[in-house]
């Protein structure tokens, strides 16, 4: 049984996913359990956050580089890899002492998290034919909706139930399951050309990546002094640097290939791609808060007012795959874009504290039907017309953009609410992003 397994699509599809699951999920999941960590570590909120701010630093920074080993070294082989490295740094996490142990332990995870990511797409990609593809990706869509939006139910039940060290805790065995299962049932794939490793590339790309990252990230809690801005400007200049020394390196293997952008798809669900990550972020972030300080709900009342936008998400998503492989994407994407919009239009005159948390229910599963339609869609136009040689490039390149994009978001929401913006006023940087995002589907 586990021999006709080996290979196949929709076991490769499962084993691809769970992974991916974990990573995604760790993104949001420990903003719930700050206040169990501030206590049990005896530590200041600033040092805490850093515990969300290091795994998302280092996802960033880390991805492009990520998706070239795999290109080099093997798809499979650097999936298992990262599989490992989160799962081990997952059991630190979990028995960390300190903050300053927990951190490190985060900044561990955050690299298996990078090494482990691209890969999937660009499995997926080798793994599926074109006619099936979107269904695939609708799957793997799912999986990236229903993560990013879980968090806060499933953190606020562990940490009410066990503790905050068990959403950490809880990844162990998960992780040992995927590792057993990409050996027997992911193929030793490669999908990318032999070419040596560019150092000089993966130096000025990271560290870009982190600068800018860092400065978006920490800018609101230092205030935006010079220091913020001069790092700003400093990872700015090192994109300028790094994008050049690429354009000498486009005929030996660079770590972005300027060929792919010459498709337009590609270059337009790249964008739309990290601006739905920064609406997404700009929309669940102040519900979050509304729901817990607004309406002084616990926070597994608020994880369960949440859940009707990743239960719906859930299941639309591989119909909505299938339905993009029928008849096109972009319908598909634009619906689910429009969904979304209108589910905030609709919660932000109802944001208000006489409000209860069933009122939002409606307007959450129009959210989640929206976030089931957008993902595969986008994942599948993007990826339409990549040759599989760029596969692991083109994915590298997706998912940090999704990852800067969450941190842009994360940013000009924090900014907004920190500056005594009403909820309201908030929720119009995520509707502005998807009206325009919807606009530009629209007129492609």
């Amino acid at each position: 049984m586990i021999e006709k397994l080996r290979g196949n699509p929709w076991a490769v599809l499962a084993t691809l996913s769970l992974g991916f699951f974990m990573t995604l999920l760790d993104l949001t999941i420990v903003n719930i359990a700050i206040p169990g960590m501030m206590t049990s570590l005896h530590a200041p909120l600033d040092l805490v956050l850093w515990t969300v701010g290091a795994y998302s630093l280092v996802l960033a920074a880390l991805v492009v580089t990520a998706a070239r080993l795999g290109d080099l070294l093997g798809q499979r082989t650097m999936f298992a890899w990262g599989i490992a490295v989160f799962t081990l740094a997952s059991a630190g996490c979990g028995l960390a002492p300190g903050p300053a142990a927990l951190i490190a332990a985060r900044i561990v995870q955050g690299i298996g998290a990078a090494l482990l990511t691209p890969q999937t797409m660009a499995l997926i990609v080798a793994t599926f034919p074109a006619a099936r593809r979107g269904t695939a990706l609708g799957v793997w869509g799912s999986v990236a909706g229903v993560a990013t939006l879980a968090g806060p139910t499933l953190g606020g039940f562990l940490c009410s139930a066990l503790g905050w060290r068990w959403i950490f805790f809880v990844n162990v065995p998960v992780g040992l399951l995927v590792l057993v299962m990409t050996f027997l049932f992911v193929p030793g794939l490669r999908t990318g050309r032999a070419h040596r490793l560019d150092p000089s590339g993966i130096l000025l790309s990271s560290s870009a990546l982190a600068c800018v990252a860092f400065a978006l990230m920490e800018g609101q809690r230092f205030g935006w002094n010079p220091a913020i801005w001069a790092l700003a400007a400093a990872g700015l200049v090192l994109g300028a640097l790094f994008l050049r020394h690429q354009g000498r390196r486009q005929d030996s293997g660079p770590l972005i290939p300027f060929v792919l952008f010459r498709d337009r798809n590609f270059a337009v669900m790249t964008v739309l791609i990290g601006a739905v990550g920064a609406a997404m972020v700009g929309a669940v972030l102040p519900l979050g808060l509304l729901l817990q300080q607004g309406l002084g709900l616990s926070a597994v009342q608020a994880g369960l007012a949440l859940a009707p936008s990743p239960l719906v998400s859930l299941l639309v998503s591989p119909f909505a795959g299938r339905l993009a492989d029928r008849i096109g994407g972009r319908r598909v994407l634009l619906a689910g874009l429009l969904a979304y919009v209108l589910g905030l239009a609709v919660i932000a005159p109802l944001a208000t504290a006489s409000a209860q948390a069933l009122t939002f229910a409606l307007p959450l599963a129009l959210m989640g039907l929206g976030v089931g339609c957008m993902i595969a869609p986008m994942s599948t136009e993007a990826m339409r017309n990549v040759p599989p040689a760029l596969a692991g490039a083109a994915a590298g390149i997706s998912n940090t953009v999704r990852q800067l994009g969450s941190v842009f978001g994360t940013a000009g929401t924090t900014a907004l609410l920190a500056s005594g913006v009403s909820f309201q006023l908030v929720l119009l940087l995520p509707i502005g992003l998807l009206t325009a995002a919807a606009l530009v589907v629209r007129g492609g």
